[in-house]
């Protein structure tokens, strides 16, 4: 055993904001310093640092979450973190991690706090309003659950594996979308993918259900279609200002379309909440389907009703608790101690 003062060296890895550093470390003594120094600089609270911190693995149709329970525990989590636990190779893997938080109304049951696959966070997400909705209704016994977002109040039911969701009303306007720049009609702006005379996707839809949206309606099936590479273009085009979730949206019927989603922050996913939501608006606004419509997504199936009576968007689908599980949070951040002689 060594003590303090003898002649040994220690090496510490870590990794912090993408990059990776070693430093040698000569005395037992140096290295509290040095740790203690590394949890300051990456804002590591000694709750963070705890070590196991349970998670639920939910999901919406395959739209996957990790969901952490900050009520007792406050968990101040960073980008670097958020990344680590939605990698699906080096972390836990998720399309949103999902922070539970006490309610900051009081009308509220909880509030849902959004991290997307890349650290950014984000006002809504349909599918896990459902999901947080559904372990809020298991713990009070209650069918009947309120979860505030950083998109406003949402009002949900629970009945078994489906929940349904009350995601307010669409916004149209070209500046509450947001979009760089005035379109009088949303229903279909200028922006193409492809040649002029011959694009291969064109016109989209814009509408905000909490998130920017644009939808590009097309005649064949949204499968044939690279999405992988128009997506992040599309997302990041100038004309969106926050960028956007890009989907691709099939008319089957009055009562039926065929969606798929490049969701902003994620890539493609199996399933987005939101992006139902937007579809079905949009689709009727256009005249093209039903306010009470089927959105087919590659993970399932989502009921909407855009109701007349006050333009509320209600979402209705089923959802899934996978697995429960511990992890540290600390190791999201910093890589396993490689120490020794």
């Amino acid at each position: 055993m060594e003590f303090p003062g003898t002649e040994i060296a220690y090496r510490y890895s870590a990794r912090a904001n993408g990059l990776n550093f070693c430093l040698r470390i000569n005395s037992v003594l140096e290295i509290g310093a040095f740790v203690r120094h590394i949890e300051q600089k990456l804002n590591l609270t000694g709750s963070n640092m705890a070590i196991p911190v349970p998670y639920l693995k939910m999901n919406g149709l395959g739209n996957d979450f990790v969901v952490l329970d900050g009520r007792q525990q406050k968990l101040a989590l960073t980008s670097d973190q958020v990344r680590w636990i939605a990698d699906r190779e080096q972390g836990i893997g998720c399309d949103q991690l999902i922070l539970i938080e006490p309610a900051i109304s009081a009308s509220s049951d909880v509030f849902m706090r959004i991290y997307n696959q890349d650290g950014s966070e984000v006002a809504a997400c349909g599918n896990a309003t459902r999901c947080v909705a559904a372990l809020v209704a298991e713990e009070t016994g209650r069918n009947h659950v309120v979860v505030e977002t950083g998109a406003g109040i949402l009002l949900s039911d629970v009945d078994g594996s489906r929940a349904s969701v009350d995601m307010g009303a669409p916004k149209f306007d070209w500046q509450s979308i947001p979009l760089a720049e005035e379109f009088k009609d949303t229903n279909g702006i200028e922006l193409q993918i492809g040649p002029i005379d011959a694009p291969i996707l064109h016109t989209p839809s814009v509408v905000n259900v909490g998130n920017p949206h644009a939808i590009f309606w097309v005649d064949n099936d949204p499968d044939d279609y690279d999405l992988e590479r128009f997506g992040p273009m599309l997302e990041n085009h100038p004309i969106f200002p926050q960028r956007a979730n890009i989907s691709l949206a099939q008319i089957l019927a009055p009562n039926q379309i065929k969606v798929r989603v490049w969701e902003r922050g994620v890539g493609l996913t199996k399933a987005c909440g939101t992006a139902a939501c937007a579809v079905a608006v949009a689709g009727a606004r256009k005249g093209a389907s039903n306010r009470q419509v089927e959105i087919r997504l590659p993970g399932g199936s989502l009921d909407l009703n855009w109701r007349q009576r006050d333009d509320h968007i209600i979402m209705s689908g089923a959802w899934e608790l996978e697995r429960r599980g511990e992890m540290d949070l600390a190791e999201a951040i910093l890589d396993d101690a490689d120490i020794g002689a």
